[in-house]
């Protein structure tokens, strides 16, 4: 059957799967969602003799119904190629009672290259099957990952222009590094004062503001997100979770229909959504472990069954996670309500008056496949440590927030289900954070000094991404307020 696509908050429906990537964001501002989700149509044991790119076929033309065979094709070639360092795309490490599923393979060294590096072949087939005559806009927000991911992925595409926006003290010096220096004529950065959430809902804002979108169209652009909040993100993403449990089928680590657990390390919540879609497309998943930092809304939210932002905002070291408003959480909110748009659009409402609602008991229980832990800062220095010193495996500061929830989960319910981690980036894109876990509190303040001492203590060889941009020139300087972000896009685009 086709799947067609409408927002979660009821205003647009029947919308084919092109113009859902097209759009990112639907017009009352809520997210897209298919019609269903569809079930796999191949078993574990057939998907367990294919490639990464066979898998992402298989799962991807189950919703993206529009695309035909040899378009989503080629799309999957030119993204899953030679910019991943390993043919595996997301090979799996076992180390420390579970199994690490390395997401940062790819040209930026985070999971966010599994996605934006297949979103611009989806928008720019979309863009022609829709005869789209305008420039599209990529307009996105970043705690650290995707603005690198996506301009990595749109440099120079044609027909496209991209504007990233992100917090000037809420990332990684190599994260800042990674964006300021991006080659690209059709690449755009901006620091903002504020945190991710302000840079966010600043974009969110900018989306919503009809006005200026009728201002863009006269100029030859319309906005489109690379945000998670982009169906062409999410889809992408439930491919490694299927890749995943077949690869342990094919290695014999697990047996046909065995369940497993699946720990992800989660701040926009879309990560870990899509291992629950892969779960309702048939991939035997038990539990969902959300795993927070300090920053903990979303354990909160699973404890509770209020989802509640009015909190002090925690800069952590663990940066890509430290989100006060999960985005992609509408999603599931939407699922639970029975897919009632108008009851999920209710309590996004509130959540927009009062930074806070609570979903009904039989919501709450429709999430029951998720678990939710955090970990503080000491608490992830020692997971890293931990798994480091026992088995001299290297991890980064969120994948250290996982390994630390899912040991606590664990320790709690005694289950001894199988688990596989989201290794969500190489431990070099925060490499002062993972030595201080190592070996104590740093003096260094060069982080390319940090970076290559970690090379030594580790002997994992530091990454390409990371080399490239130690000379690389800073081709990116601009920084503005949260509230004068629509002008900084009216500059970029002039």
């Amino acid at each position: 059957m086709e799947i067609s696509y409408q927002s979660t908050r009821g205003g647009e429906a029947g919308v084919t799967a092109s113009q859902a990537i097209l759009k990112g964001l639907a017009a009352d501002g809520g997210l897209f969602m298919p019609s269903f989700i569809p079930k796999l149509d191949k078993s574990m044991k057939e998907l367990s003799a294919m490639t990464y790119q066979e898998t992402a076929y298989e799962v991807m033309k189950l919703y993206l119904t529009d695309y035909s065979s040899q378009e989503l094709k080629s799309c999957i070639e030119q993204a899953y190629d030679s910019k991943f360092d390993t043919e595996e795309i997301a090979p799996l490490a076992k180390a420390d009672g579970a199994y690490y599923l390395e997401l940062y393979h790819g040209s930026t060294i985070a999971f966010k290259d599994m996605a934006l590096s297949i979103l611009p072949h989806l928008m720019t087939v979309a863009a022609k099957k829709n005869q789209v005559k305008n420039k599209i806009v990529i307009l996105t927000a970043t705690s650290g990952d995707t603005g690198k991911a996506a301009m990595a992925g749109f440099a120079d595409v044609e027909g496209t222009e991209i504007i990233v926006f992100y917090p000037k003290d809420g990332v990684s010096r190599v994260q800042e590094l990674q964006m300021v220096t991006q080659k690209g004529e059709n690449t755009h950065v901006a620091a903002i004062h504020g945190n991710f959430d302000d840079a966010q809902t600043g974009v969110k804002k900018i989306f919503g503001d009809k006005e200026f979108a009728r201002m863009l169209d006269e100029k030859g652009f319309q906005l489109s997100s690379a945000n998670s909040i982009n169906i062409g993100r999410l889809v992408p993403q439930v491919v490694y979770y299927v890749y995943a449990y077949a690869k342990l089928l094919s290695c014999e680590e697990i047996s046909d229909g065995e369940e497993i657990n699946v720990t992800v390390p989660t701040g926009n919540f879309g990560n870990i959504l899509a291992a629950y879609l892969a779960k309702q497309m048939g991939v035997p998943i038990k539990t969902l472990i959300c795993a927070s930092n300090e920053n903990k809304v979303l354990y909160d939210f699973f404890q509770t069954g209020t989802y509640d932002r009015n909190r002090d905002f925690i800069l952590t070291s663990s940066p890509s996670m430290d989100i006060l408003i999960s985005s992609n959480l509408e999603r599931l909110v939407y699922l639970s309500a029975g897919c009632d748009a108008e009851a999920n659009g209710a309590l996004m409402k509130e959540l927009g008056d009062k930074g806070s609602y609570t979903v009904t008991a039989g919501m709450k229980h429709f999430m029951e496949d998720f678990m939710g832990g955090f970990a503080g800062e000491e608490e992830t220095r020692a997971a890293i440590r931990k798994v480091f010193e026992d088995t001299g495996y290297l991890i980064d500061p969120h994948t250290g927030v996982a390994a630390c929830v899912y040991d606590q989960y664990k320790a709690e319910t005694r289950d001894q289900t199988k688990n596989i981690i989201a290794s969500t980036a190489s431990p070099y894109k925060f490499a002062g954070s993972v030595l201080e876990a190592i070996e104590g509190e740093q003096e260094e303040p060069d982080e390319f000094r940090i970076i290559d001492h970690l090379e030594k203590v580790s002997r994992v060889p530091v990454p390409q991404a990371v080399e490239e941009i130690r000379t690389a020139p800073v081709r990116h300087d601009t920084v503005c307020d949260a509230d004068k972000m629509k002008e900084a896009v009216v500059s970029f685009l002039s």
